[in-house]
């Protein structure tokens, strides 16, 4: 049996029609930077997720950059954010010109450890950058609170949790905007590269809307200076026929995490994944602690099963940040987690079969 990591393929071949009829209107109409497709996907997204504005943009890691410079934040500033999430997180605090500030990682649930973020605060701390990972929301409210006792800015990084909840509200509807990536592999990916921002503030949404197209609202209006990052039409039409699908598949990922656990559980050496109390967790990922991970993912390899590791090396003890001066000794959780993290192969159209497959080959490998 061959598992893939991701199969986009297949999920293609699932709703094959709609995404044909989506690429065939783009091209028919040759509407390809910025026009109807992409209002009729903001608008749609924005029904959908109960918010009042989406900005769609060119990727994330765009929308984190264009929250921040919009906000004002700059030279002098600092940025707190998480030890273990993708580069984007924190290069675009630098990018701001603003310091990237790092804190460890709850051990249960992988997000920051909302205990030790007020050690962080300083009196140049301007936001906080919350990343919800893997599919679960960060403690949004201990976090939120700490945002308005300092006076600071909440940014959610939605990347990985498209339609996850916290006693019902959806992550990014807490803080003053939040990012969303729609990479391929994402619950709800286009075909390329894509973002958006959300926010309920009229006067930031206005702003972020015309950074991110070079100063301008209205063609040749530039009212300031900008950036080129615009969402195609191609794939703002791709992203609307996949979206009447997204709550069905993200149920199908919480179905499939449960597969996972009924046939993982009692396996001696792995740690599995946890649910924060009255949260939604859509599984973007489904992660495991394993211990001698890389002799496993060979192993699983080896016997058709891909597998991926987020992330081998956490954002503090890259080389990137070297010059910050930081030691692995002070993100002590996820620095000993970067060594265990293992995700396995997770999407709305796997099969029981195929779990149980991964699974019996974890316990071969175990106890071999």
């Amino acid at each position: 049996m061959n598992i893939p990591f991701v199969d986009l393929k297949q999920q293609y071949l699932s709703i094959k029609k709609d995404i044909d009829t989506a690429i065939e209107n783009v091209i028919t109409n040759t509407a390809f930077i910025g026009g109807k497709y992409v209002k009729e996907f903001e608008a749609a997204f924005a029904s959908l997720y109960g918010v009042k504005h989406v900005i769609a943009c060119a990727n994330g890691t765009d929308s984190l950059y264009i929250i921040m410079k919009m906000l004002g934040i700059g030279n002098g500033d600092e940025v707190i954010t998480v030890a273990n999430s993708w580069i984007s997180s924190s290069e675009t605090i630098t990018q701001a010109g603003a310091k990237p500030v790092f804190v460890d990682i709850h051990p249960d649930y992988y997000s920051i450890d909302e205990a030790q973020l007020k050690n962080a605060i300083t009196s140049n701390t301007k936001a906080i950058i919350l990343v919800h990972l893997q599919g679960q929301m960060a403690n949004i409210e201990a976090v939120e609170n700490i945002c308005k006792e300092h006076g600071i800015f909440l940014i959610e990084d939605c990347a990985q949790s498209h339609f996850s909840e916290y006693k019902g509200k959806r992550a990014g509807l807490f803080g003053i905007a939040a990012s969303f990536s729609f990479y391929p592999g994402k619950n709800l990916g286009a075909y390329g590269d894509a973002g958006a921002i959300i926010t309920n503030d009229d006067e930031l949404a206005s702003k972020m809307r015309m950074y991110a197209n070079h100063g301008a609202l209205v063609k040749h209006q530039h009212k300031i200076e900008g950036i080129n990052s615009r969402l195609d039409g191609l794939q703002a039409s791709i992203l609307s026929a996949k979206l009447p699908y997204i709550l069905k598949w993200t149920e199908q990922r919480i179905s499939n995490a449960a597969l996972y656990n009924k046939h993982l559980t009692g396996i001696e050496g792995v740690v599995l994944p946890e649910v924060r109390p009255e949260s939604k967790h859509t599984y973007h990922l489904y992660v495991i602690r394993a211990k001698k991970r890389d002799e496993l993912a060979k192993y699983l390899k080896d016997n058709g099963v891909e597998t991926a590791v987020h992330y081998p090396t956490i954002l503090p003890n890259l080389e990137a940040y070297s010059y910050l001066g930081l030691t692995p000794d002070q993100f002590p959780v996820a620095t000993a987690y970067q060594q265990e993290i293992l995700s396995l192969p997770m999407y709305p159209e796997l099969t029981e079969e195929q779990i149980k497959y991964i699974a019996q080959k974890l316990k071969e490998f175990y106890q071999n």
